[in-house]
């Protein structure tokens, strides 16, 4: 496992988390964020939802800023905030929320939306007459996990509480990056991570299309393909936790500067 040499693509906090956690298991990785996450103002019906938020049978937040800015805007508005059944993808944004003292169940294993829908509190969470739920999201993204709680009669309502913006750099920083380290692997945490990934790329991406993609879920992992990724790894998981699990699984190629 240790022959991988990894680049990042996560906010920079992420980054240097996962960089360290991959350090302390043998891994080499170089830290280019792809994703700046930028608040977005609430209007009168975004602040109307969370005066409302005792309504919703089920609140999904599908990612750690969402966990954090969506607290941050609730405490304007709730000085103690009403009993909520709260809903994440993984661990990681449960612990934010679990930290103000909500109560959080997310899967224990495959931290995606599929493993989501199938988590039995969730599913007698919604198992109500005429649910509604409440998904907490940057804008756009998560379209088929709403989908999917509509097809069980769920009515489902967003919060977008920011942006993710892909931040400036110079005309070849991606491919020259993985050049001059000697990178075998790309990381991506999101659709939108891996969109920003191919639009930093431009005219190198089908060169980068050969390395190994490492990605968070199958609908990732389509997307790569169908945009010519031609060697995908899906994860099933954002976490630590998931990639370091596919990378024991896939045999590392050899340490090469692309050509």
């Amino acid at each position: 496992m240790n022959r991988w040499r990894l680049l990042l693509t996560r906010p920079a906090e992420e980054c240097t988390a996962l960089a360290q956690s991959l350090l302390e298991h043998g891994v080499a990785s170089s830290s280019l964020p792809l994703l700046e996450i930028e608040p977005v103002g609430l209007d009168e019906q975004a602040l109307g939802v969370l005066r409302a938020v005792d309504r919703y049978a089920a609140i999904i937040v599908v990612s750690k800023p969402a966990a954090r800015l969506g607290l941050a805007e609730l405490s304007r508005l709730w000085p103690q905030l009403p009993p909520l059944a709260w809903f994440t993808v993984g661990a990681a944004s449960a612990q934010i929320l679990q930290a103000q003292g909500c109560q959080v169940s997310y899967p224990p294993v495959g931290d995606d939306s599929e493993a989501l829908l199938q988590l039995p509190a969730l599913c007698q969470a919604i198992a109500g007459p005429a649910p509604r739920v409440l998904i907490m999201r940057g804008e756009g993204g998560r379209e088929w996990l709403a989908e999917r709680l509509a097809e069980q009669g769920a009515s489902v309502d967003y919060l977008e509480l920011y942006r993710r913006c892909l931040p400036a750099y110079p005309d070849g920083t991606l491919a020259g990056r993985v050049c001059s380290e000697r990178l075998n692997g790309l990381v991506v945490s999101s659709g939108q991570g891996f969109e920003h990934l191919r639009q930093l790329a431009a005219n190198d991406w089908p060169r980068l299309a050969q390395l190994t993609l490492f990605v968070p879920s199958p609908r990732v992992a389509a997307q790569a393909r169908e945009a010519g990724a031609q060697n995908v790894v899906d994860c099933r998981g954002a976490s630590a936790a998931a990639l370091l699990a596919a990378l024991r699984q896939t045999p590392a190629p050899a340490l090469e500067a692309l050509s």
